[in-house]
């Protein structure tokens, strides 16, 4: 491997001398980290300043694939520059430069294989690519110009679109624009994890077959989901051949559409801060916060890193969680947590009433924050049908417990003297169907810990405990020597 070429090391160099840095961070994904200090060597021969401070970043707060800027701030760093996979999502204090991985190709056979799918549709092609094949891109092009004018006879490649990397330098000064679709509202131009393309005038995305060349990663699945109604055909580079059922992929969508059902009888939800550092990531969460609140639920918001089932099942008494990140990281197979994971797109269809779904999907949540919730001031009394339970269900009105919502202790005091002192015949205690807060979840719990109301005022005899170690308690040895 030429580290010189594939990490950029004068390219890297002269962006930081170009800027005046004096604090840069490296960020490198689990898989690069073994080239870092290598490379941290040849960037200190490069740039020969001792003013410059290289720092290396590891074991990212959030996702790899987006700037840490967390981390980056912890030595006071001045920009970033990101190694390997990446989302492009726009960062919102710190400049970042990427260096994209370069993954082999064979650029020939990539050709080929795309001139015989061409050959074979009747709908012109937009070629799409992950960014670890963007440096193979110009010589794609190349092979396949040449095997259009040998093979076909005609140099005509007019049906043909090949997508643009959108840059390899973000600055959180730049406007940021909504990621689908940029310039104009009635623009022809697209975007979707780093790349844009711009159709032909009277063209549609629905008039293109996709042609994706890269493996089967969160990046592909960005694609299948976002544009769902083309059809998609996927290069595999590393097994050289051309996959044409991308069903199982499409299959997410019908799982994605059932926990937007769940969603939507759920009463506390949970707010997952999945990035600190994508540009807009706070203004989601405080719509979010806003949807929920007039959708008549309760909304906690959670900042815990990397989310994991361990993790969430802390929090049972929320029923579903909102993933706020970057699209390459919001989609969670729910499966193995207690609760489902959704995007803020699937929290807007399951929380705004009488909303429906199209069909069309949006992953990337700035898209999002330019929309605003459709939901009335007044919660609808009528009852809605819930396909999870079988049957018709009313919302609970949150504005029954708008002063419960003042005094959070209060709230808990209260809830929790009930539940301890209300009984049925039987002695167990009264629960609520549902809960309206955390507070009340906890208080419908058949265990309250130490019961302090205890009417019987005697001490409690001192008992001795087990002594010596868990493989061989000192009774047990006892026990042992008698037999």
């Amino acid at each position: 491997m030429d580290l010189e070429i594939n990490y950029e090391i004068a390219r890297v160099a002269e962006f930081i001398l170009s800027h005046s840095f004096t604090r840069v961070a490296l960020q490198f994904p689990d898989e690069l980290l073994k080239d870092s200090m290598r490379v941290v060597k040849a960037l200190r021969k490069e740039i020969n300043s001792s003013a410059v401070k290289l720092y290396v970043m590891a074991d990212t707060t959030y996702g790899s694939c987006c700037v840490d800027e967390v981390g980056a701030a912890h030595v006071n760093a001045e920009c970033v520059v990101h190694y390997g996979h990446t989302c492009l999502s726009p960062t919102s204090k710190l400049p970042a430069l990427f260096i994209f991985e370069k993954a082999s190709i064979s650029t020939s056979n990539c050709a080929l294989k795309l001139l015989d799918y061409g050959m074979t549709s009747d709908k012109p092609i937009l070629v799409l690519f992950g960014l670890e094949y963007a440096h193979a891109i110009p010589e794609i092009k190349k092979n396949l110009a040449y095997s259009v004018s040998t093979i076909v006879g005609s140099a005509s490649m007019s049906s043909l679109l090949f997508a643009d990397v959108i840059c390899s330098f973000i600055s959180p000064s730049e406007t940021c624009q909504p990621a689908s679709q940029v310039g104009p509202v009635d623009s022809q131009n697209y975007s979707i994890g780093g790349l844009t393309w711009r159709l032909p005038e009277g063209r549609k995305m629905e008039d293109y077959s996709l042609f994706w060349i890269g493996s089967d990663n969160p990046a592909f699945s960005n694609v299948v989901l976002t544009f769902n109604s083309c059809e998609i055909v996927r290069y595999d580079a590393a097994e050289d051949c051309l996959m044409t059922d991308v069903s199982q992929q499409k299959k997410i969508l019908r799982r994605r559409y059932y926990l937007v059902e769940k969603a939507k009888d759920a009463n506390m939800i949970g707010i997952l801060v999945g990035t600190l550092g994508a540009a807009g990531y706070l203004h989601m969460i405080h719509q979010m916060r806003d949807l929920i609140t007039k959708a008549g639920k309760k909304s906690y918001t959670f900042v815990m890193g990397r989310p994991n089932p361990a993790k969430l099942a802390n929090f049972p008494e929320c029923d579903v969680f909102i993933n706020v990140s970057c699209p390459q990281t919001a989609l969670f197979d729910s499966k193995e947590f207690l609760a489902p994971i959704i995007t803020p797109f699937e929290a807007m269809l399951a929380l705004e009433r009488g909303s429906q779904w199209t069909g069309a999907y949006v992953m990337e949540f700035r898209d999002l924050i330019a929309s605003t919730p459709s939901i009335p001031s007044e919660q609808s009394e009528e009852a809605r049908f819930s396909f999870i339970q079988g049957g018709y269900v009313e919302d609970l009105d949150m504005q029954d417990t708008e002063e419960v919502e003042k005094d959070e202790i209060l709230a808990l005091v209260n809830t929790t003297e009930k539940a301890l002192q209300v009984r049925d015949d039987n002695t167990q205690h009264l629960t609520k169907s549902d809960a309206k807060s955390g507070a009340e979840f906890f208080a419908s719990r058949s265990y309250h810990g130490l019961d302090i109301n205890s009417t019987d005022s005697a001490p409690g005899n001192f008992l001795t405990g087990r002594s010596g170690k868990a493989s061989g308690y000192t009774h047990e040895k006892t026990e042992k020597s008698h037999l």
